[in-house]
């Protein structure tokens, strides 16, 4: 049997049921005010540390060299401010990661950078004004020298033709003589070596102009030996049978000895040795005075050079004193 309770003890006893529960409320509320005032310590000592290193990395940046470093994005703050009905279990996890990332920027910032070399432009300097070109730069014109194919000349001999003897004879007549034929617009003529100096091609090269000069001037031939004045043969050969088609199919110069002229002919047909008493010496020279005589056999005529430079002479004198 259940033993019957004191009416006068009920309200006693919810009396103190009713204080024991607010005590327990008061001891539940009381811890967690102590954790949160525990958690927030922790923070607080924690941030500060970080505080004191990033004064610490700020130092050492000031004191090494100016290195302008990218910008790097902090987390927004996050509040710590509880309020009484929060959760501490829902607090926790918000604040957390804002306290890890902090120590992840320094140890980035205590990395030493490593810049990449800088590469200077190369300095290019002006050229000083008046200063000598490179010799790749400058550009000589080389003028091309034609070399003879044949030298046609004896004796070491420079001084131009003795003048003829008494009997119409030119000293190189006293004896037998080698003579070279070549052909002039269709006419052989048959000239002394001793009087000749040397064969130059004339097909294939070009001759230099000169401003003012005769119809009988071709143009200056570059040779070894200098510049040649090429004169037009048939033109004081055969003047009053000349025609402008000889100066078409010239093929060689030949250089006469002791003059800085040369003959252009068409063609060079041979060497032979002349007796003079096989020539038909001229004893009269008035219209033809380059005319020393005709060599029956080979059909030719003989050619006195120095007769022919004293014509040329006199024809150079007299353009010069037509153009005054």
């Amino acid at each position: 049997m259940n033993r019957p309770l004191d009416i006068a003890s009920r309200p006693q006893l919810a009396l103190q049921n009713y204080l024991d529960a607010l005590l327990q409320d008061a001891t539940e509320e009381l811890q967690v005010v102590e954790s949160i005032d525990e958690f927030q310590a922790a923070v607080l000592e924690e941030q500060a540390h970080d505080e004191r290193m990033r004064t610490a990395v700020a130092e050492a940046v000031k004191a090494a060299a100016p290195v302008v470093q990218p910008s790097m994005s902090r987390p927004a703050p996050v509040s710590l401010a509880f309020t009484p009905h929060e959760s501490p279990a829902v607090a926790a996890p918000v604040s957390r990661p804002a306290v890890v990332a902090e120590p992840v920027a320094a140890r980035v910032l205590e990395k030493p950078v490593l810049l990449p070399p800088v590469i200077a432009p190369p300095v290019i300097e002006a050229p000083e004004v008046g200063a000598p070109l490179p010799e790749a730069v400058v550009a000589e014109s080389v003028v091309a020298l034609v070399e003879p194919v044949a030298d046609v000349h004896l004796p070491a001999q420079r001084t131009p033709t003795p003048p003829p003897t008494s009997d119409e004879r030119p000293a190189w007549a006293d004896e037998p003589f080698e003579c070279l034929l070549f052909d002039v617009a269709g006419l052989t003529l048959a000239v002394p070596l001793v009087c000749l100096g040397s064969i130059y091609p004339l097909a294939g090269h070009d001759l230099t102009p000169l401003f003012g000069q005769p119809d009988w001037f071709l143009g200056i031939l570059p040779s070894q030996a200098g510049n040649l004045k090429v004169l037009d043969t048939a033109r004081w050969i055969m003047p009053d049978r000349y025609r402008d088609d000889f100066r078409q199919g010239l093929q060689y110069v030949i250089s006469v000895q002791g003059y800085e002229w040369g003959l252009a002919v068409h063609q060079v047909s041979r060497s032979l040795r002349l007796d003079p008493n096989e020539i038909k010496w001229r004893t009269q020279r008035g219209q033809r005075p380059w005319l020393a005589g005709t060599v029956i056999e080979h059909m030719c005529a003989l050619l006195d050079v120095s007769e022919l430079a004293e014509l040329i002479a006199s024809g150079a004198v007299r353009q010069m004193q037509s153009r005054k």
